[in-house]
């Protein structure tokens, strides 16, 4: 059913800005010589690489597909590590690719412009002993077929090169997958299909739910990077899905967006996911796909920066390559005694804590608890005001918006998941659409942020005062169409709200309704004096995750009430760790 309702549009070529070097296609087998640069900017080879290009692979339903495969010469029986997505695998030499590294700060020299975009790097790998594989995936460039966008397709695919690979000549027959964003998502989906040769997973931040997570988070059509994901990566001879005209036509949860969810329970290979607390398209899908797949053997660290600079980091190599060491090769190393969980704690000041070990995320020792909005006051408290108070504002009027703070007399640690329960009511409007933000403030009451790339100039500056998220954080937030705030009972948790998205319960006049609202996990530290603010809007706090993204604007009209104290005690729940 949910191919039917799959909806398809003409693909493009790709353009030239996101042409590489090695894109033209040219099959073939040739050694690249130790010391080889494909360019003057990039990292010269430290070893011999075989480089076969544009290999035809057959998938289960006929359709051919092309990869690269970088392997190390004069070595057999070597594991094999795949980078699944639609950017083309040439592209690691691209002006786009090359552009998005000096965006964030770093240098095109620690990477060999073999790498596909967001993925291993064969300069690396293959001195490490490995094999490289960059696929152009069905529809992807000159692979034929039309190309689909995160589903169970995907996984298909990929199973049926994951096989492939593991039965090569010169392969040991252990595959694993590696990657970020994109390349991330592939990998709930490809070992859900349980590919036998595949041996272990290392999802680097990822959306694991389409429709939560990318086209109607928090149920509002908010769909400016899923415009830019289809019309900037998916380039072919084919078709390629068109997503927005799927949100546009079925905006409520159906066969097509359940079928964009992986089958978590299938995910049993080890896996060792990394996460931050920082992406506004990634953080909740990594960890709602950390907490559910079923792996035994799974690994979490959660880091203090963007996704780019922390996948390349030498240190974070060495913690990556001792992972498939011990899964590809059988390696006996120590891996297991990695802590399960490593997070993160910001402070906002340069002094972030990171590789904090614990058994579990949120760790032992926290506390969720409340903090109950005043109205009157416009603080939090952890008693419930005995008397209502509601705080308004209108949507078209500045500030159309209402917040509260508390002050912190001693240190205070939050890690986990915050939620807010609210009480709220709209008058002229049948509907609200609510963005809500934790700010840390110090004790003056300035608000704190902090940039998460080593790119801190005048131009970031502009790019980031508002927008632009993942390359500066602002803090925890959140968002709810009102509409949409029945819950899914099987899926919710005391702590993180999950909502169905399957009806439409409008307002009626004068109707006070309570709702939940997920926010991003934190990892925070308040320091004596320092104080938290959380704000309820009618508009988007933080802006969009990349610059030059269409902006969402809420369907608001009227005014917003929030009810607090008495009957209706709103409140901020906030996972407060022992002292």
């Amino acid at each position: 059913m949910s191919d039917s309702q799959k909806i398809f549009v003409q693909s493009n070529p790709l353009p030239p800005g996101r042409t590489g070097l090695l894109t033209a296609f040219a099959p073939g087998t040739r050694t690249l010589n130790a010391g080889f640069q494909l360019a003057p900017q990039f990292r010269p080879l430290p070893v011999d690489i075989i480089f076969e290009k544009d290999v035809a692979v057959k998938l289960r339903d006929g359709v051919t597909i092309y990869v690269d495969v970088f392997r190390p010469a004069g070595v057999e029986n070597v594991p094999v590590l795949l980078a699944w997505s639609p950017y083309g695998k040439g592209q690691g030499s691209s002006m786009s690719v090359m552009g998005v590294f000096g965006l964030v700060g770093l240098s095109n020299s620690i990477v060999s412009g073999l790498e596909k975009f967001e993925g291993p790097d064969p300069a690396y790998w293959c001195e490490k002993g490995y094999a490289i594989c960059n696929p152009d995936v069905r529809g992807g460039v000159d692979s034929e077929g039309d190309s689909v966008l995160w589903d169970r397709q995907e996984g298909r695919d990929c199973h049926d090169l994951i096989e492939w690979l593991g039965t090569q000549a010169w392969s040991n027959g252990k595959v694993g997958m590696s990657g970020t964003s994109y390349l991330a998502v592939s990998q709930w989906f490809t070992a859900a299909e349980q590919p036998k040769h595949l041996a272990a997973i290392n999802p680097w931040e990822g959306v694991s739910d389409v429709y939560r997570d990318l086209v109607m988070r928090g149920g509002m059509p908010d769909t400016g990077f899923a415009q830019l994901l289809q019309d900037g990566s998916f380039f072919g001879k084919n078709q390629k899905e068109d997503i927005l005209s799927e949100a546009a036509r079925y905006p409520l949860i159906n066969d097509l967006w359940e079928n964009k969810i992986p089958d978590f329970d299938r995910i049993t290979v080890p896996a060792f996911v990394v996460a931050c607390y920082t992406n506004t398209l990634h953080t909740a899908g990594t960890f709602r796909a950390w907490r559910r797949l079923a792996s035994q053997d799974k690994w979490l660290r959660i880091h203090n920066g963007q996704e780019w600079p922390d996948y390349y980091d030498e240190v974070n190599l060495t913690d990556q390559r001792r992972f498939f060491d011990r899964y590809l090769k059988d390696e006996d190393n120590g891996w297991e005694t990695t802590p399960r969980v490593r997070y993160a704690v910001h402070d906002f000041k340069g002094g972030d804590q990171v590789n904090v070990p614990a058994d579990a995320f949120p760790p032992a020792g926290v506390a969720s608890t409340r903090f109950y909005l005043d109205g009157m006051k416009r603080t939090l408290t952890t008693t419930a005001p005995a008397v209502g108070n509601p705080a308004a504002y209108n949507v078209a009027v500045n500030p159309n918006a209402v917040s509260f703070i508390t002050r912190f007399e001693q240190e205070t640690v939050m890690v986990g998941y915050p939620k807010a329960h609210l009480w709220v009511e709209a008058q002229g409007a049948d509907d609200m659409d609510l963005f809500v933000l934790i700010q840390k403030l110090d004790a003056y009451g300035t608000p704190l942020q902090q940039f998460t790339v080593p790119n801190q100039n005048a131009r970031i500056h502009d790019l980031t005062d508002h927008g632009a998220t993942v390359l500066r954080y602002k803090g925890s937030d959140g968002r709810l169409r009102v509409s949409a705030r029945h819950l899914d009972e099987k899926l919710s948790t005391v702590d993180v709200p999950a909502h169905s998205f399957d009806r439409v319960e409008k307002l009626s006049p004068g109707q006070i309704v309570d709702i939940e609202i997920d926010l991003f996990p934190i990892g925070l530290v308040f320091y004596p004096g320092e104080q938290l603010r959380f704000v309820i809007s009618s508009r988007n706090l933080v802006g969009t995750i990349m610059p030059g993204i269409r902006e969402y604007a809420g369907a608001n009209s009227g005014q917003h009430v929030i009810h607090t104290g008495g009957e209706h005690a709103s409140y901020l729940q906030l996972p407060i760790k022992a002292a």
